[in-house]
This record gives C-alpha cells, structure tokens and sequence, in this order.
C-alpha cells in the first residue's frame, strides 16, 4: 500500500498537478501552539520545480499560519488526495521558507504561476521525504470549478489597502509567532 520515493518522479508530478486542492500542514516549535491545516487550491498556484522541490503562490488569507510556522521552523508537509480517478494519497514533506515579492528570487520563481492580484509570497519547499499512500477511504467528489471570491475581493482592493490588510491582519500568527513581513 504505502511507498517512500526518494524524488517527485514523473508519475508523482502529474498526478499532483492534476489535483485541484492540496492540504498544507505546518505547527509551531514545542508542545505549545496550534497545529495548522490549509487548505490550497486555484489553478495555476502549485508547481513542481524539481524533484526535490515544489513551491505554491501565497494568495491573502484571514491569517498566516503557514508563514509563521515556516519562519520559526520551516517544518512543512503538503498532501495530495485524490477525490477521483484511482484512490492515491501523496504526501511531500520537507523544510519550507517565504519567499516575499521584494526578494531578489521573487520574479524567478513566479514565472512558474500565473499572477494574481493578492500574492502576498511565495512558498518553496525542499522536499526530503515523499510517501505515498493508498485512498480508499477518500471519498470522492467532483470538481465544478475554482471559487473566484478570492480574486474579486481583491480586485476590490488598492495596493495601499491590501498593504495595510497583510500588516493589520497577516502580521503574526493565532499564537503570536511573527509572520508576514511587508515593506
């Protein structure tokens, strides 16, 4: 049932850009604090870069868990499940790190996504372990389309104003761990 590949060969790589929802788990240092599961999704927004890495484009959100747990400890897990087709679960585990839009890499690496209005980072992962595993239990479900709220709330919105909502509201963590950084 289960497998641990040493890379993202070809098969894994279709296979995880064919879902349209992936899961990123990431949780603070030490026995305090809260574990975080987002959910991902939006066409175009996850890229496998190499077999060894991945990496997805941070769109704002009501928090910045993710980020903050990637700046403290850059610990990260994103899984894959399959809601049709055969019943497989990929699971990619390695060290994450924020890489914002005033970063020197930023435009190397967004040419991997298509823009969004609202990008805040984006996340690369270095990839160490990759499992897979069976779905049976996954239920399945079809796919009507990506929700477009996201984006039309951000058209909605000036630089200034979405500046001041990573600063107001993506600042730091439900925890209190510094998170988005903006200049």
């Amino acid at each position: 049932m289960g497998k641990v590949h040493d890379r993202i060969d070809e098969r894994l790589r279709e296979f995880i850009e064919s879902q349209h929802i992936y899961f990123v788990a990431t949780a603070p240092t030490g026995p305090g604090g809260h574990v975080n599961v987002s959910p991902k999704g939006h066409a175009d927004t996850f890229a496998v870069l190499d077999p060894q890495r991945v990496g997805y484009l941070d769109l704002t959100g009501s928090g910045a868990e993710t980020v903050a747990h990637l700046r403290e400890n850059g610990r990260v897990t994103i899984m894959f499940c399959a809601f049709d087709g055969p019943p497989d679960v990929v699971r990619l585990h390695g060290r994450g790190r924020v890489v914002l839009p005033h970063d020197d890499e930023f435009a190397e690496l967004l040419a991997h996504f298509k823009p969004r209005r609202g990008q805040r980072a984006i996340v690369v992962v270095d990839v160490d372990r990759v499992s897979t595993s069976c779905g049976f239990a996954v239920p399945l479900f079809d796919h009507r389309g990506d929700r477009d709220l996201l984006e039309k709330w951000s058209d909605r919105k000036s630089d200034a104003d979405l500046d001041v909502y990573h600063r107001t509201r993506n600042a730091e963590s439900i925890d209190g761990l510094p998170a988005l950084e903006v200049r």
